[in-house]
């Protein structure tokens, strides 16, 4: 190969949510490989992550996977470091304390497709709304399914990045979809999850739509709003074998939902309401198959000996899934170890 296109990609330093950024690097004779993408720079007074007057940081290549929609094409995503090589404060991923991949992680990205003329999702009027929900989870047809042709194909372009998808449908909302990646690592799962949603970001550009993350979109209505739902285990919970143990798992969240709800996304508490499929954001529960759970214990862990994992549902659409990951494990290492 001749030359390579590596798209660098990195987070931001914008809050209370950071946003995609990413610059193109043009690299002769590419091997394809991770440990051959060179470190790079950026100005970082124009993200909101440096001053002026020092303004260079260096972005730090962590994963790549093929582009299929460029020739010769690479998506490379990246962490931020201090000029010094220290993590920069922005920096979610550098958080994560995982280093054997003893956790392995499930995101469940909820979000809506929005017209950018009407500021509102597909699939809704101008003024009013649309049938109220129900025939849009899972739904098919052109009175129940809107966006389809984006959500597939999007699908299809993750899967060719070699981006471990495990599946897409319909939400419970008009023009509201999702899809799911797991990976064995939490720093993998994150690397894969901002992956997808900057193909996502990209391809909106050619449908003429934009995607919308906040959590509850259509503010304090009867709609439901996004979430990203996180599935997680190690091997303490995949091979606990007693009900105790699981629940001594789930207990363990009890006294830190304030730092939990902290990295959980922006807005969350317009929906965390106790409707739903929520639970109350100052509650927090867990039962066996409970979608109005803080946490819900699936059934297959319960009718699998109490062994497998567990899901956090109060994870907004929004949400950093590196820091995510981070408070997760943290609160199950004080059981597991």
């Amino acid at each position: 190969m001749a030359f390579a296109k590596l798209e660098y990609i990195w987070l931001d330093g914008y809050k209370p949510t950071q946003s995609l950024r990413s610059k193109t690097k043009i690299v002769k004779d590419f091997s394809g490989k991770l440990e051959d993408c060179p470190e790079w720079s950026f100005d970082g007074s124009s993200t909101l992550q440096a001053d002026g007057s020092s303004s260079d940081c260096l972005l730090k290549p962590v994963a790549i996977f093929t582009d299929p929609e460029i020739k010769n094409g690479y998506l490379v995503m990246t962490e931020v470091l201090n000029a010094d090589g220290t993590p920069h404060e922005s920096n979610g991923r550098a958080t994560i304390d995982d280093e054997d991949d003893d956790f392995w992680f499930g995101f469940e990205q909820e979000y809506f497709l929005m017209d950018p003329e009407t500021k509102r999702p597909l699939g809704f009027p101008l003024n009013g709304y649309p049938e109220p929900q129900g025939p849009y989870y899972c739904g098919v047809g052109g009175q129940n399914a809107f966006g389809r042709a984006f959500k597939d194909e999007h699908l299809d372009i993750c899967l060719d990045a070699g981006l471990n998808v495990e599946g897409t449908n319909g939400e419970v909302a008009a023009g509201q979809w999702e899809w799911q990646i797991f990976a064995k690592g939490a720093q993998s799962a994150g690397d894969q999850i901002w992956v997808a949603r900057y193909l996502m970001e990209r391809l909106s550009e050619k449908y003429g739509v934009y995607i919308e993350y906040h959590p509850k979109p259509m503010g304090d209505t009867d709609w439901n709003g996004s979430g990203m739902h996180a599935n997680f285990s190690n091997e303490y919970i995949r091979t606990a074998g007693s009900k105790e143990k699981i629940e001594a798992v789930c207990e363990a969240f009890r006294p830190v939902v304030d730092e939990h709800i902290a990295v959980y996304g922006a807005h969350n508490e317009q929906r965390l309401t106790g409707e739903h499929e929520t639970q109350s954001i100052d509650q927090f529960s867990y039962g066996v198959s409970d979608r109005g759970a803080s946490i819900r214990i699936p059934i297959y862990t319960a009718t699998h000996g109490w062994s497998g994992y567990l899901e956090d549902r109060r994870v907004a659409s929004n949400a950093d899934p590196y820091k995510v990951a981070a408070r997760i494990i943290k609160t199950v290492k004080t059981v597991t170890g």
